[in-house]
């Protein structure tokens, strides 16, 4: 299907913020992306315009069955271009998340496109210093003023854009991460929406956040929901463990999310040689690791942070110290090349970046 979209710039452009002091996701640039679905047009109406407060009505199904899917991703700039990370892949997995949630699909392609004519408009917000970075956050909500249980008929796509600064300050960068290994509440299960990006399984997680920075954690690592002793993913992260010179990860399993990073460091970390595995590996396992002194490294896969290595891992009534809370050769290599290929510092060998011309035409 063919779609049009149109541009509708603002005439009045607003103040920046102060990029010295970029916290994540506060500020957001002067344009936003909107396309709207009905069920006699399906997916019309392709419009970047002024960034505006949405009017809806109080009955919108998003606010009573919590109909709506999003994803993450961020704009690197790069000398005289601006550079995205594999963005078809989260327009991708956006599908994936719509299928799930009975919500219409979405044309990759023109989003990826319509995407590199929003960030051009909005070129002046990409920060340009180490660490900085555009956000930009794609989501959908149901929008059908109605109340009965159903899916909905009409729908709001949107993309937002936000300046964000580097994830960690200079004083603690790639400094391990203290995670708390959650043994009563559950994520997901098979069957259920834990591979999605749908906002009801974050609105889930933060008691269980809560729980663990009251105890002093960073993060939580959930289990599986039946056994509760397999490991899925952190609250914001995949996870990963070297142990004996191997790569081992949690296998896809119907409740872990594809994360886009998680992707990248596995097809990086077999371009070098290791062995990594998929497969199902449990609390105990990596005890047992510990305790035989051939858990090497643990670190977090994300898009805000790219790398997060684990120092502590609190399981059960004891405290598990990874590498002496100190960040692996593994987990520095990573986050130092993946951030090198995202901002153009490094060469993309394996062919993620997708470069966007920022040059006044």
């Amino acid at each position: 299907m063919e779609y049009e979209l149109t541009i509708q710039q603002t005439p009045t452009r607003k103040e920046k913020p102060d990029y010295n002091d970029l916290s994540f996701g506060k500020h957001f640039t002067d344009h936003m992306f909107v396309m709207d679905y009905n069920e006699e047009n399906g997916w019309f109406d392709a419009r970047i315009i002024p960034y505006e407060p949405l009017l809806m009505d109080p009955s919108s199904l998003v606010f009573h069955y919590g109909q709506a899917v999003f994803e993450g991703m961020k704009a690197y700039n790069s000398n005289d271009e601006v550079l995205l990370f594999r963005p078809e892949k989260n327009f991708n997995r956006l599908n994936i998340s719509n299928e799930r949630m009975n919500i219409p699909a979405v044309d990759p392609d023109f989003l990826v496109e319509s995407l590199k004519k929003l960030i051009h408009i909005d070129r002046d917000w990409i920060p340009t210093s180490e660490g900085q970075s555009l956000y930009i956050r794609p989501f959908i909500i149901a929008t059908e003023p109605a109340l009965s249980v159903k899916p909905s008929a009409n729908y709001k796509l949107m993309i937002i854009l936000s300046p964000v600064g580097a994830y960690y300050s200079n004083s603690d960068q790639m400094s391990p991460v203290s995670i708390y290994v959650e043994d009563e509440y559950v994520r997901s299960v098979k069957g259920g929406v834990g591979f999605t990006k749908t906002a009801g399984n974050y609105a889930a997680s933060l008691k269980a956040q809560t729980k663990a920075s009251e105890l002093g954690y960073d993060q939580v690592l959930w289990l599986d929901a039946i056994e509760k002793k397999y490991i899925e993913e952190v609250g914001s992260m995949n996870i990963f463990f070297k142990v004996n010179g191997e790569i081992i990860t949690p296998a896809l399993n119907g409740s872990i999310l594809d994360g886009i990073t998680r992707d990248s460091v596995i097809e990086l970390l077999r371009y070098w040689g290791y062995n990594v595995q998929e497969r199902r590996v449990s609390m105990d396992e990596i005890e047992q690791a510990y305790r035989d002194g051939i858990l090497e490294e643990v670190f977090g896969t994300g898009t805000a942070a790219v790398i997060s290595p684990v120092g502590t891992l609190q399981w059960k009534d004891e405290e598990l110290v990874v590498n002496h809370n100190e960040t692996g050769d593994v987990s520095l290599a990573l986050y130092e090349t993946i951030s090198g290929i995202q901002t153009g510092e490094k060469e993309d060998n394996l062919g993620w970046t997708v470069p966007l011309e920022m040059k006044q035409s």
